[in-house]
């Protein structure tokens, strides 16, 4: 990486996670395009895993163990702790790994703590762009430093909102596809960049206006959403309750049009998906 990224930030959480972030950063970073077939694994229908994955999952992991050993974590490559009272961590070590054995460029590492089952803290860190989006409750949400507040458009017709389309919940698409032309044709205009965790950073930071998917995991949605409240956006699930975390269907907008994609989306799925 060139510049030097500083973390301004005090607590001792997200200063552990802004570290772990910045080591698995480097190694991402400095394997990239240099994926053999022999480094990926098929979990599932277009649903990789590399080897960088796993050592980033394990750098990031290694990293608050030390500081935290009795915390527990819900890693997306290995640990998958059952949900607790006490703190635990949710951990996507590359969202957007189709993209990085690709070569495109974009793709992030996620870092979330939960405790008494809700987010307190959020970390995305875009190692190319060498961009960190950090959170926690009630300070507000930030991008290196400098404050984020979702964006102020007001007009669904002006607005620019990301997705993702449901590759593990291709029995979807055809109702995915509906929603997806019934938005398009009420806003400016729609993208898909392949990473939900910086699509969620850039509506927290006012970069476009709302995000909608499908069948998501946490490690996926964590940090952004949390994100998207700290810096005064909305979250919900496709039902308007607070459940998509576990149901991993989820829109998140600004508040003056969170309503309007919510309406569009009850409309085609009538509310709330199980995962």
């Amino acid at each position: 990486m060139g510049k030097k990224i500083v973390n301004t930030e005090k607590s001792e959480f997200l200063g552990t996670a802004f570290r772990a972030s910045m080591l698995a950063g480097e190694v991402v970073l400095n394997n990239l395009g240099k994926i053999s077939p022999n480094d990926i694994d098929i979990k599932q229908a277009s649903d990789f895993v590399t080897t960088i994955d796993k050592e980033s999952e394990r750098i990031i992991i290694d990293t608050i163990r030390r500081r935290f050993p009795s915390h527990h974590f819900l890693a997306e490559e290995s640990l998958k702790e059952a949900q607790t009272k006490e703190y635990r961590w949710i951990i996507d070590p590359i969202d957007g790994t189709t993209n990085f054995i690709h070569g495109y460029p974009v793709f992030s590492i996620s870092i979330a703590l939960e405790f008494n089952r809700e987010i307190i803290m959020g970390v995305i860190f875009d190692p190319l762009r060498e961009e960190v989006f950090t959170a926690e409750k009630g300070k507000g949400a930030f991008l290196n430093g400098r404050q984020l507040k979702v964006s102020g458009v007001t007009a669904l017709a002006n607005g620019l909102v990301t997705t993702g389309f449901p590759f593990r919940k291709r029995d979807l698409i055809d109702n995915y596809l509906t929603l997806f032309k019934n938005i398009f044709n009420r806003v400016s205009d729609i993208r898909r960049a392949g990473s939900a965790a910086l699509d969620l950073a850039y509506v927290a930071a006012g970069r476009c206006d709302a995000f909608f998917e499908i069948g998501l995991s946490p490690w996926d949605i964590a940090a952004g959403s949390f994100l998207i409240k700290e810096a005064g956006g909305v979250v919900t699930d496709f039902g308007g309750e607070s459940d998509y975390l576990s149901t991993g269907n989820i829109v998140a907008a600004n508040p003056a049009i969170h309503g309007e994609i919510l309406k569009e989306v009850r409309n085609v799925f009538g509310g709330r998906i199980d995962k």
